[in-house]
């Protein structure tokens, strides 16, 4: 019962406040039923057939995540049920996304993702693009789409302080544009650098390993 371990572990050590989604790429129906069973309905999923393939065969009360890079061509896959999206990086993708959304009778939760690190491998807005997005307003016609917050990722570094500087202006980022866009998720944090998101006020974080394990599947 280590998975449930460390759930009550967890949930005893972050605040009220914040959300855990548990990430459950590759891991089997049987460990994130264990999840289920002890009351965690919110799971992340970073590839579109797995999604899919999971939502079919579990329960129908677990609110799914896509955190995973999101390709056009597959939001019609994930858009008659997902949750919520964490991954939107152009708006090219919020405007198939919308598209799907109207479609499937749907207003889809987004988060946007900019782009905080240094490591040139993670995608999303850069913070000046997004500011551009929301200055000519391009936002007003996408109807289906409810966006929620934004997303950032941190460097994959050993020097805590470049993580916290990068959380710490993704909040700042996030602050600014709050009030106007009426957000209220900023999720930032996985399983090595949570404590430190939510030090930076994240209030939703992501964790995979920390919850299943690094072996388990």
């Amino acid at each position: 019962m280590e998975i449930v371990e460390n759930l009550i572990k967890i949930s005893e050590n972050i605040p009220e406040n914040v959300s855990l989604i548990a990430v459950s790429k590759t891991k089997s129906k049987n460990l994130i039923e264990l999840a289920y069973n002890h009351g965690q309905r919110d799971f992340g999923e970073n590839k579109v057939q797995e999604l899919v393939e999971k939502y079919n065969s579990l329960q129908k009360d677990i609110n799914w995540h896509m955190i995973g890079h999101l390709q056009r061509n597959k939001v019609k896959q994930i858009a008659p049920f997902v949750y919520l999206i964490h991954s939107v990086d152009s708006y090219r993708l919020l405007i198939e996304i919308n598209k799907q959304g109207f479609k499937n009778g749907r207003i889809i939760n987004v988060l946007v993702q900019i782009d905080i690190s240094k490591d040139n491998t993670k995608f999303g807005f850069t913070y000046a693009e997004f500011d551009e997005l929301i200055k000519l307003n391009k936002l007003k016609d996408l109807k289906n789409i409810n966006l929620k917050g934004m997303m950032g990722m941190a460097s994959f570094s050993s020097d805590l302080s470049i993580i916290e500087r990068e959380f710490n202006q993704l909040n700042d980022f996030y602050n600014k544009h709050k009030t106007n866009l009426n957000l209220n998720i900023l999720s930032m944090g996985m399983s090595g650098d949570y404590k430190i998101a939510i030090k930076c006020n994240s209030n939703m974080i992501r964790l995979g390993s920390t919850i299943f394990g690094t072996r388990i599947k």
